[in-house]
């Protein structure tokens, strides 16, 4: 799986979230970006220091963020993103970081209840309505899995015409076959690894999902029936951000620290470390 992560200015365009599909692309994250300020490292360190924020994530898509071995310790890229954002900026995170599913995640920062997010969240036309997004710090297609034991010939998604097909609600790979795989049967989950389960079991004959949570579920499955077939598709509409809450105050400083972050190789190594 070929790397990308992206330190694009361009995507200070994306704004925004509800559902996990990923829109098209803006000149600016925040729309108010004639206004917005710059920061360099030495200004933004410890420059929230003193400030509480409520921080949500899921642990329902390794490796971005999982549950350990022990099934209750959160770990994953975007929860090493979180701390290192934390020990950049030195805000305290008010009450731990809050695991929930994607639905509660998204909702949470929409009513302002949430006042940060990371969770592979992709920054969606719908998501823009009603929470701002950070810079990308990484971007992935989506790809096709089947079981190897259950050969219905899907070679890619090509061959996904007419088949029942596993997504996990709100996504980008839900928002895809919605849009593009009209005469397929979507059987729509809240979790992906209800998707997952439902394909080993021979319940659907395919599952959509981003690249690097489906090879991670086959490296760390064992006994999985799984594999990828085809290549990546839909680029470029998977872009993962930062998500911050419309009513948060910090969100220069916030999107300022992600940039760091992918311009001193921060992201480069928690993505060798998580994803390859």
């Amino acid at each position: 799986m070929k790397k990308r992560l992206i330190a694009v200015l361009m995507c200070a365009a994306m704004v925004t979230v509800l559902g996990a599909g990923c829109g098209s692309k803006k000149e600016d994250t925040k729309e108010t970006s004639d206004t917005k300020k710059e920061y360099t490292e030495d200004e933004l360190k410890d420059s929230m220091k003193g400030v509480k924020l409520k921080v949500g994530t899921t642990g329902l898509f390794g490796p971005f963020t999982y549950y350990d071995e022990d099934g209750k310790t959160l770990i994953g890229y975007d929860v090493d993103l979180l701390n290192d954002l934390q020990e950049l900026l030195g805000f305290e995170i008010d009450g731990g970081l809050q695991a929930m599913d994607y639905s509660a995640l998204t909702t949470s920062l929409a009513e302002n209840k949430l006042d940060i997010g990371a969770a592979a969240l992709c920054a969606t036309d719908e998501r823009k309505e009603v929470m701002d997004f950070s810079d990308i710090y990484c971007d992935s297609g989506q790809i096709v899995m089947v079981n190897k034991n259950d050969d219905k010939g899907i070679k890619s998604v090509d061959d996904l015409k007419d088949k029942k097909i596993a997504v996990e609600k709100g996504t980008a790979s839900h928002t895809y076959a919605s849009k593009n795989l009209t005469s397929a049967t979507l059987e729509v989950h809240d979790t992906i690894t209800t998707a997952y389960e439902s394909l080993e079991q021979g319940k659907v004959d395919a599952v959509i999902q981003d690249g690097p949570g489906a090879y991670f579920y086959i490296k760390t499955t064992p006994d999985s029936n799984l594999e990828v077939v085809g290549d990546e598709f839909n680029q470029g509409q998977a872009p993962y951000c930062v998500a911050i809450s419309k009513e948060c105050k910090y969100y220069d400083e916030i999107n300022a620290a992600v940039k760091v972050l992918i311009d001193n190789g921060t992201t480069d190594e928690l993505y060798a470390k998580w994803c390859e």
